[in-house]
């Protein structure tokens, strides 16, 4: 069985944070809110998943604290304590360099290359950008789920990798 990554996007940080004007996101048959997240954050916890942090996720879900109407420092600082556990890669947290590679300057132009067409389209760089994690961590061969309250970016999760039953000899 392979092991289980989430990548976590604004929208669901935003709610796990309780950030002002953000608590909840998506669609009312598929809401989040702060009890839902922490609940499946809790059960992953105990199946060894791993929790990865995009650097995407860290810089929007960083504008919406500061732009909040109020709990600005509750929120920035329950976000600095994540960043802090991913950049010592404290369980459940990936190491936030695991993501490294994907800033190096080829895939910096194969965004510069694929991402105005995606644009025009309406997808953000932000969203590129987490589905290139997500891509990252199937390709090596984990299970990743995207959590987040936009179908379109959770329509780029990867496929799940396919179990292949061994003969009985």
């Amino acid at each position: 069985m392979s092991k289980r990554v989430l990548i976590l996007d604004t929208s669901v940080l935003c709610c796990w944070l309780q950030v002002p004007g953000k608590e909840e996101a998506g669609p009312i048959d598929d809401r989040w809110d702060h009890g839902r997240i922490n609940v499946l954050l809790e059960q992953e916890r105990t199946k060894d998943s791993t929790f990865v942090l995009p650097i995407a996720t860290l810089i929007e879900t960083g504008n919406h604290i500061a732009q909040a109407p109020s709990h600005r420092f509750k929120c920035a600082s329950s976000l600095a304590g994540y960043l802090r556990e991913a950049a010592d890669a404290k369980s459940p947290w990936a190491a936030f360099t695991d993501q490294s590679p994907l800033w190096q300057s080829e895939n910096l132009r194969t965004l510069a290359e694929t991402w105005p067409m995606l644009a025009n389209g309406g997808t953000s760089i932000g969203d590129h950008t987490i589905k290139d994690v997500a891509e990252y961590y199937a390709k090596a061969g984990y299970f990743v789920e995207i959590l987040t309250g936009d179908a379109g970016l959770k329509a780029y999760e990867p496929a799940r990798p396919v179990s292949i039953p061994r003969r009985r000899r």
